[in-house]
């Protein structure tokens, strides 16, 4: 009988924990052929950005906790590599699996590969070519030094060929975010998280904005004043990332309702009930495109283009004079014809497994 493969997970901020669940379940139901590992980096380490995912997701109780904390990119990217090496060591993976963009994704695939490990990269491919973002810059290293590129839409699989990829390391599998989103929608839709928050569905605005370029500078109180103008049509309802709090001053929030950070069913639930979402995070884009809600992207680009083929995003550009224009392009949006990609069916997950079994 072979021996297991023993395949180290590297989860470090909450759209990670999304995209490695339904991994770690395809891994976990054949351990005759596996042993998954799970290492949380910490790179999100209050309870609201990563514990509460953990619980509701099943994942479990990492194996590893890194506790790199925050910090600038080099310093988290430097702590991830620094720490997981001893990891890497002592349990000598035969692949490591990472997620995303992150800086917990560059730093783990970095220390993987300096140790002659296997890289498998689950959301390769995606771009917007803008070097200026970190998270673009985390794709592209990644993704050159990744072994096994998971991929969910086609364009991906043309980026890496440009990159000069291997056509033969590129797998087409889906979409693990969406395996997630499948695998609870039950439980979300159960909790009815729009009528305990006193509001009718189809009938608000839900924001979520948490970018640098967005919240560190003027534009954020831009933002802040388009939303307000939106009240005046239909509630706006914006669950406040930490890093958004923190620049939020007296007045900012007038008339919208402040929402702590979100679990993942609460969120899923007011996302699945919004007439429209006003958004700059990458994930959500996905979740709103499966769920049909129209999304409106306030970033100059898109690393996901596919939800914009698919009708549902439109991407608004770092343009918070927009904002106003919300409740009108939601309807626009609404009355398309709603199409959804191929693969983004909740089997991601069990068709990574088999691409690790076949390595």
């Amino acid at each position: 009988m072979p021996a297991r493969k023993r395949v180290l997970l590297v989860v470090g901020t909450r759209p990670n924990f999304m995209k490695i669940a339904p991994v770690a379940a395809a891994l976990r139901r054949r351990p005759s052929e596996f042993e998954p590992i799970l290492v949380h980096t910490g790179q999100h380490y209050d309870a609201a950005m990563s514990d509460v995912f953990l619980a509701e997701l099943g994942i479990g109780e990492p194996e590893h906790v890194l506790s790199v904390g925050s910090g600038t990119h080099a310093q988290q990217t430097a702590r991830v590599m620094e720490r997981l090496e001893g990891v890497l060591e002592e349990e000598r993976p035969d692949v490591v699996v990472v997620p995303g963009d992150v800086n917990s994704t560059v730093g783990a695939a970095l220390a993987a590969v300096k140790l002659d490990i296997p890289v498998g990269h689950v959301e390769a491919g995606l771009r917007c070519f803008d070097r200026t973002m970190p998270e673009e810059v985390n794709r592209v290293v990644t993704d050159a030094v990744s072994d096994l590129l998971f991929v969910h839409s086609p364009e991906a699989r043309e980026n890496l060929l440009r990159e000069g990829r291997p056509d033969d390391s590129i797998h087409y599998v889906g979409n693990t975010m969406i395996d997630t989103l499948v695998a609870m929608r039950e439980r979300f839709e159960g909790l009815d998280a729009p009528s305990r928050h006193g509001l009718e569905r189809g009938g608000y605005l839900l924001a979520t904005l948490h970018r640098p370029e967005l919240v560190d500078g003027p534009l954020l109180a831009e933002a802040l004043a388009g939303l307000r103008e939106v009240t005046r049509e239909m509630p706006v309802v914006f669950p406040v990332h930490p890093r958004t709090r923190a620049r939020l001053t007296n007045g900012d929030a007038d008339g919208l309702r402040l929402l702590e950070p979100l679990g993942y069913l609460e969120f899923l639930g007011l996302l699945g009930g919004a007439a429209g979402v006003l958004t700059d995070s990458g994930g959500v884009q996905e979740e709103a495109t499966f769920l049909a809600v129209p999304c409106l992207t306030l970033r100059r680009n898109t690393e996901r283009p596919v939800t914009v083929e698919q009708g549902t995003n439109l991407v608004l550009g770092l343009r918070p004079e927009r904002i106003v224009e919300a409740p009108t392009l939601a309807a626009q949006i609404s009355g398309r014809e709603h199409r959804c990609p191929a693969l983004w069916d909740g089997g991601a997950g069990e068709r990574i497994a088999d691409v690790l079994a076949a390595a």
